[in-house]
């Protein structure tokens, strides 16, 4: 047990736990400081494509609410178009994606490191948006934008099964009809020849 106790070596007594606190605390700071960094920077470009933006967003109609046009603070800014596209920028912290969430996912609209052919592009998505609900209030949709048919024509496409059925019901009760009629005059037919042998074989 001596033995044992003899080769413990001593703590050196200028490492201290405060010490690697403290350490760890400045790795921490300057980690935190470098995300910060970032995250200014790319809001200071987001703010910047707004100011581009700025005139489009002015003319659109004050009765119009669907957009939202801030930039949204957090971890990763992002410059909001409506509620389901936004501008955010990529990991190099110079590329703006225009980005936009559908059934089968996100898809990339615009992607570029110049602002203008972004900012072109968000103006196009604003104004088919709007004609797209335009369209929509004066009862029709616009083919364009994905959508088959306007209000009238689904209409008829609602009437038209309940017509072809009406049709398909009627020319299987005729040709339902003309069977019974072409058996009925077999079977008398038969019946004529077969009462005709019978007589025959009476006389």
């Amino acid at each position: 047990m001596s033995d044992a106790g003899e080769n413990v070596t001593a703590m050196d007594p200028s490492r201290r736990l405060a010490d690697a606190i403290r350490d760890v605390k400045n790795a921490v700071a300057d980690r935190d400081d470098v995300v910060v960094e970032l995250r200014e920077a790319s809001r200071m470009r987001l703010d910047l494509l707004a100011q581009e933006l700025a005139p489009v967003f002015a003319e659109v109609p004050a009765d119009i609410d669907m957009f939202d046009f801030a930039v949204s603070s957090g971890l990763q800014p992002r410059l909001w178009i409506d509620a389901i596209s936004h501008v955010s920028l990529g990991r190099d912290r110079r590329t703006y994606r225009f980005l936009k969430d559908t059934r089968i996912g996100r898809v990339i609209l615009a992607e570029s490191t110049d602002m203008k052919p972004v900012a072109d592009q968000v103006t196009r998505y604003i104004a088919e948006r709007i004609v797209e609900r335009q369209r929509m209030m004066d009862g029709g949709v616009d083919r364009a934008f994905g959508r088959e048919t306007a209000v009238p024509e689904a209409a008829a496409a609602l009437q038209a099964p309940r017509s072809n059925g009406w049709q398909s019901f009627f020319a299987g009760f005729g040709l339902f009809a003309a069977g019974a009629i072409v058996g009925f005059a077999l079977t008398m037919a038969w019946l004529r020849d077969g009462l005709s042998a019978l007589k025959i074989f009476d006389f």
